[in-house]
């Protein structure tokens, strides 16, 4: 009998649109002055995701503008959060940059699939994404 888990867990293939990572390696050139260690992150993150057309992105892919839950495996509580540039970032209404280390983690990431990132305070931390909501699915 095969116990082994299923491959979305043992590696996710994380999926981003071809207009993303146009903007996201923009974004990446202003990061790696900045912050050289998630400026690495981003691009070995870019490098191993399979780029698609804009509408050929599954719907169960975290991507800008859409809304998440995740299961932060730590302390075992159900967050949502709505990936966003920076320019847009607004923790008041969980609207969170892409140019964050959970954003790092998030991003293209498929629905079940596992990721971890180091918090502000150094701390590694895990989450399971549960849910991907699309921008227009808000509107209904």
């Amino acid at each position: 009998m095969n116990h082994s888990p299923p491959a979305r867990a043992r590696a996710a293939r994380r999926v981003i649109s071809e207009d993303h990572l146009d903007l996201l390696e923009r974004l990446e050139a202003g990061l790696a002055r900045r912050n050289p260690e998630l400026s690495a992150l981003l691009l070995s993150t870019l490098a191993r995701a399979r780029i698609v057309p804009a509408d050929r992105l599954p719907d169960d892919v975290v991507a800008l503008g859409r809304r998440v839950t995740y299961l932060d495996e730590d302390t075992q509580i159900n967050r949502h959060m709505t990936l966003v540039p920076p320019a847009e970032a607004d923790i008041a209404r969980d609207h969170v940059s892409v140019m964050t280390p959970i954003g790092i983690a998030l991003i293209g990431l498929p629905v079940g699939a596992k990721a971890s990132w180091k918090a502000r305070n150094n701390e590694s931390r895990r989450l399971r994404l549960l849910e991907v909501e699309r921008r227009e699915d808000r509107s209904r």
